[in-house]
């Protein structure tokens, strides 16, 4: 689909490929990349449903849009999405696909009217002195030294910030700033970030840059992502014979690379029931990867256990060791360097908590963000950041409308709690984050809302079950990085 200024190319139905009934598509990977392929097949190319074939390693797809109910753990959600109304190919996507709970209505419809009559905005952004309002305002607080930085940057090429890094851009009194606190914790960016992808994102989202403090320019779904966006599309496409394959993971796609000028895949290496199985590629067959996922060898914690680190290895992961061989197959680097995006754990990762909690934490949680979360509207609008945490885990946290999940009980409250900094003690909890079972989490959360510290480990015990995921490289994608990578 073309996009120009108007909506004359945008409205227009697609006519049928001569060779559509021809083709086979492969695709790697049941995220929302891998399925958003799969319905532009189905819809504009109008190839056949049966003729693609979604290959997921994980017995559950979506992704890192993930949230689910694991019946010995709790309820769990990685992370969350924020989006905006010029989010143009998802909404593409969405307008035609029909919600699960009316196939007459789209999951655009339902979005767009739900955020239309309960619009998004937060009435506290950060805290400070264990839950007192931070009173950040609409201020940026950025000077003009800062704003010169900013602006420098904005303008700079993408060639001249290969490999910088944030810090390399700024001088520190730019990361006093609220401009940065609001970035920082909004996007998941760290000092030693990319440079070349903030400016990237500085470009992408300048038009919101006035609801940034605020986050009136963002939109939620109602439920968690999971069930709002990836189970219609699923759906839309299981509905058009589209094959779902779970439970089969691709170790590697060869390459006839005879011609540097037109490298060509000849097969799929797949692993399935712990046996190597081989997909061998004809001329019409189409291939879509999702290489280097963010969410690649995620670990989980619970309640009382920590998450256990132990096979991670630096460096490796099922999606990353794929592209690595894939692009080992060629001299010439057209398949681009997966070490850049994978080698650096320490500045790649960060864990997230989802905090399901009783009434009893209610008045602590509406102290703060000044609206009731069992109302099944806006709740927080947003994260808020617990400034007094800085030094520490950097964490931030975050009620959306409740209940979360279609079956949650009514009388619990899902709080989704991340930290950017897993390797340092916390404010209460003096352990590194990567260390903590959910109750400390919790634990360290209540603190910082303002919790009487003598009901914190009651409070913790009996009223709250937590599910935790460290993430090694979900800001891969954030890492320095220049042409070709």
């Amino acid at each position: 689909m073309y996009y120009s200024a108007g909506n004359y190319e945008a409205f227009a139905h697609p006519q049928k490929p001569s060779y559509a009934d021809k083709k086979s598509a492969y695709i790697i990977g049941d995220g929302l990349a891998g399925l958003t392929a799969a319905f532009f097949l189905v819809r504009d190319a109008q190839v056949k449903g049966s003729h693609i074939h979604i290959l997921e390693k994980d017995p559950l797809g979506g992704g890192a849009c993930d949230g689910y109910f694991d019946p010995k753990m709790g309820y769990i959600m990685r992370g969350g999405r924020e989006m905006d109304n010029h989010f143009e190919v998802m909404w593409d996507v969405y307008r035609d696909v029909p919600t699960l709970d009316n196939p007459d209505v789209s999951v655009l419809d339902e979005y767009y009217w739900l955020n239309k009559k309960d619009p998004n905005y937060s009435l506290c952004r950060a805290t400070i002195k264990r839950g007192e309002s931070a009173n950040t305002g609409l201020d940026f607080t950025l000077d003009k030294k800062a704003q010169r930085e900013l602006l420098k940057l904005f303008l700079t090429t993408d060639e001249d910030l290969a490999y910088k890094k944030i810090s390399d851009v700024f001088t520190s009194h730019f990361f006093k700033s609220n401009f940065w606190l609001y970035w920082q914790t909004m996007f998941a960016f760290q000092e030693t970030s990319s440079a070349l992808e903030m400016k990237l994102y500085l470009q992408r989202y300048v038009h919101h840059i006035d609801g940034l403090p605020d986050f009136s320019a963002l939109r939620f779904t109602r439920y968690n992502q999971y069930e709002s966006m990836i189970l219609p599309l699923e759906k839309y496409l299981k509905d058009h014979g589209v094959d779902f394959q779970y439970g089969v993971e691709v170790k590697d796609v060869v390459f006839d690379t005879t011609n540097l000028d037109h490298k060509v895949a000849t097969k799929l290496v797949v692993s399935k029931d712990d046996n190597l199985e081989e997909i061998s590629l004809v001329e019409d067959d189409l291939v879509f990867i999702t290489n280097g996922s963010c969410v690649d060898s995620s670990c989980y914690g619970d309640q009382n256990h920590a998450p256990d680190l132990s096979k991670i290895k630096e460096g490796h992961g099922s999606s990353f060791d794929m592209w690595k061989r894939i692009a080992s197959q060629t001299k010439d680097n057209t398949f681009g360097h997966p070490e850049v995006f994978c080698s650096n754990i320490k500045g790649t990762n960060w864990m997230s908590a989802t905090i399901d909690c009783d009434d009893e934490l209610v008045p602590y949680i509406k102290k703060i963000c000044k609206r009731d979360p069992h109302s099944g509207k806006v709740v927080t609008g947003g994260i808020i950041t617990a400034k007094d945490s800085w030094d520490n885990w950097r964490c931030s946290w975050t009620i959306n409308r409740q209940g979360q999940f279609k079956n949650q009980p009514k009388d619990r409250t899902l709080v989704w709690f991340y930290s950017l900094h897993t390797d340092v003690p916390g404010n209460y909890i003096k352990k590194k984050m990567k260390e903590c079972t959910g109750k400390e989490i919790a634990m360290e959360w209540m603190y910082l809302i303002g919790v009487p510290e003598d009901k914190i480990e009651e409070l913790a015990s009996k009223h709250v079950n937590v599910t935790t995921a460290y993430m090694p490289y979900i800001d891969a994608f954030f890492e320095p990085r220049g042409e070709g990578d």
